[in-house]
Formats: structure tokens, C-alpha cells, sequence
């Protein structure tokens, strides 16, 4: 795999998705004049690893690793456990598969990870591993006294699916961490009930459900130049 500076392979509209993040997320931080640091490094941290996991770029996994351990701190404080066990147990421990995953599957000589195809056995063993997940955490969120038990445990069966089809190089990676935005913006609509601070979590997650409709755009324009190029390898 190519290695490079990761901003050299962003286009003008990536950057002006990074950055537009970066602004709002910063901004709705500074007008609910939250103090909570933790939230607003996650938040940041979170929005410029998708930009580059919709690039599929290994550097992306990297910062996910990071804002999954972040997440996971500030879910504990809120009483969010099924968060703070999907993240800290989960997804980073999946990301960091993914990172390996991906250097080992680069496509050709570029700094991109190659689109992976989700055969029969892997569909098949994303459902079976995904209802396991859902009952074993339903359970164990009931028994902790979980805040808001059902959302919290969709939220984790959107989470595994996500973090299961991106160690699989599948673009569909994009569309389970979109129906997982979703939870977790009614998620953290709650708990901004109760506390104001948590209102920068709400809108990071609204751009996060921005960028992630952007990686399954992104990473279908990619399946098909790979494809192309696979079949015409001088061109």
C-alpha cells in the first residue's frame, strides 16, 4: 500500500466536507458553552476519521480506533454502558482488525484499501454473530440498568454490523453506521434533555450521518474504477 499525506488525496468538495464538519461541530460545542472537552476531541475526532474511511484510507481505521475509545469514556459518565462496551470492547478492537485488514488488501500500488465483495458465508455469518450480539447485550444492558435498554441495544446491532462490514471492505460499511447515526442522534437527544452539554453529541452525529451517506457514494464510485481498472490494467 502507498503511503502518503492523507489531505494530499482528498478532492476540493472532501475538504469542504472536512472542514464545514469541523466548523459546525466546533461551533454547536462554543453556543451551548459546554465544558466538557472530552466531547468536542471525540466529535472532532470522529468527523475527520470518516472522511478518510469514505476514502478507504487505512488512516481513517486509525482515527476510529481513537474516537472509539473517546466515545466509550464519555458514554461511561452519562451511564450509556451499552455504548461505552460496544466501543471500548467492540469497535475499537474491530477497527484496529480493520487496520490490519486493510494494509493487507491495498488495491494495486494506490493508497486505498481494494473493495471487498460480501460472500454468502460472511452474509450469513454477519446475521448469526449479529443476533447473538443483540440478545447477549440486551441482556447484560438489563441487568446493569442501562439507560433507555431498547435504543441502546439496536444501537449496538447497528454498530457490529457496521464495524463487521468495514473489517470486510464492504461499501455497505457506510449504510449501518447511517441507520446507527440515526439511533444514536435520538440517543443523545435524550440525554441533551437532561443535560445541555450533551447537545455537541446530537450534531455530530447529524454530520457523521452526513459523511457516512458520502463514504457509500464514495466507496461505490471506487468499486466501480477498481473494477474497470482490474479489467484493463494498462489503462
Amino acid at each position: 500500500m502507498k503511503f502518503q499525506n492523507p489531505l494530499k488525496e482528498l478532492s476540493k468538495f472532501e475538504i469542504a466536507l472536512w472542514c464545514s464538519s469541523l466548523i459546525i461541530v466546533a461551533a454547536s460545542f462554543i453556543l451551548s458553552q459546554s465544558g466538557d472537552i472530552l466531547t468536542l476531541i471525540a466529535s472532532l475526532t470522529g468527523v475527520t476519521a470518516l472522511i478518510f474511511v469514505a476514502k478507504g484510507m487505512v488512516f481513517g481505521q486509525v482515527l476510529t480506533v481513537i474516537f472509539a475509545v473517546f466515545y466509550g469514556i464519555i458514554s461511561f459518565f452519562f451511564g450509556y454502558y451499552g455504548e461505552m462496551i460496544t466501543y471500548l470492547c467492540m469497535t475499537s478492537p474491530i477497527a484496529v482488525l480493520s487496520v490490519i485488514s486493510w494494509l493487507r488488501h491495498p488495491f494495486q500500488d494506490s493508497s486505498g484499501v481494494e473493495v471487498g465483495k460480501l460472500r454468502t458465508k460472511s452474509k450469513i455469518l454477519m446475521i448469526i454473530s449479529a443476533l447473538l450480539v443483540t440478545v447477549l447485550f440486551y441482556f447484560i444492558l438489563q441487568y446493569l440498568g442501562n439507560t433507555n435498554l431498547i435504543i441502546s441495544t439496536v444501537s449496538i446491532t447497528t454498530s457490529y454490523l457496521a464495524s463487521f462490514l468495514t473489517l470486510m471492505r464492504s461499501p455497505f460499511y457506510a449504510v449501518a453506521y447511517g441507520a446507527n447515526d440515526l439511533i444514536l442522534i435520538a440517543l443523545w437527544t435524550l440525554a441533551s434533555v437532561e443535560n445541555i452539554s450533551y447537545v455537541p453529541m446530537i450534531i455530530c452525529f447529524v454530520m457523521f450521518f452526513i459523511n457516512d451517506i458520502y463514504g457509500f457514494v464514495n466507496w461505490q464510485k471506487m468499486k466501480k474504477i477498481q473494477m474497470l481498472q482490474s479489467q484493463n490494467p494498462l489503462n
